[in-house]
């Protein structure tokens, strides 16, 4: 539970977090809970029950598995409030750009951007029709500065969802539905660790020798440290709340000062 959080400040609200079930997603459903909210969200497999989360076993990378979802969403809640986009990760391998192959770029953009865009597709209409919503996209600050060893890819997939996120910022705006994205820089996850383990495997090397081709990669971090996913959550349930009514179309960047441009 979070201490820090209102019990009451999204009480009522009806929240779909996307890629819910560990790492930043666990933290972000984690966080609305402790905020007072009905929550959904959705993994591939089994999911261990969560006292006020509707659970649905569904592939957000495949169309039918987005449609389960949204589905649900509508029947088990009748619609969403707020649309907690964090569903995203890579599993390509190192080497660089020539070690992926259309398979491995299908599956980056499928997992960090159209897996975000049909639900979208499917679940922003009831926001139209109420005339009231919320929208966060988790983004990355790869789109900015991307990691050539081992996440183009990903850091291409996340630049177009980054891309996406103002576009449709700039249609739902007038209609009272708000949109915003969260770009985090390194964030300490079981992703991570997969990261550097495949890093590892690359180059032959040790998990401490990926973990600084990563700083390299970055060009360190000035705090010291990766986030903590319930860092990055907090900073996502504040653009989803009432406390953020004005804030609209923007993009926040909680990264520890690793993008030092302005």
């Amino acid at each position: 539970m979070n201490l820090r959080a209102d019990p009451a400040e999204f009480a009522g609200k009806r929240v779909l977090v996307s890629g819910g079930s560990k790492g930043l997603g666990r933290a972000t459903v984690d966080r609305f809970l402790a905020g007072g909210a009905r929550v959904i969200t959705a993994a591939r497999g089994t999911l261990e029950p969560i006292d006020g989360v509707e659970f649905v076993r569904a592939d957000l990378t495949t169309a039918e598995g987005g449609e389960t979802l949204a589905k649900a969403a509508l029947e088990r809640m009748g619609g969403v409030d707020i649309l907690a986009h964090v569903i995203g990760g890579s599993a390509s391998p190192g080497g660089g750009f020539l070690a992926l192959t259309d398979e491995h770029w299908l599956a980056e953009l499928n997992l960090n951007l159209l897996a975000t865009v049909r639900l979208d597709r499917l679940l922003v209409p009831q926001m139209m029709e109420r005339g009231a919503g919320v929208i966060v996209h988790v983004t990355s600050i790869q789109s900015i500065l991307p990691l050539p060893e081992s996440t183009t890819g990903y850091a291409a997939a996340k630049a177009a969802l980054r891309t996406y996120s103002k576009s449709i910022s700039k249609e739902l705006g007038p209609k009272g539905v708000r949109v915003n994205a969260v770009s985090p820089g390194w964030i300490m996850t079981e992703s991570s660790v997969d990261l550097l383990k495949r890093l590892q495997a690359a180059s032959g090397g040790t998990v401490d020798e990926a973990r600084q081709v990563v700083l390299d990669a970055l060009g360190g971090i000035p705090i010291g440290r990766a986030a903590e996913p319930d860092e990055v959550a907090d900073l996502i349930a504040y653009l989803a709340s009432d406390r953020a009514a004005a804030i609209h179309g923007a993009e926040f960047i909680i990264d520890g000062g690793t993008v030092r441009t302005v």
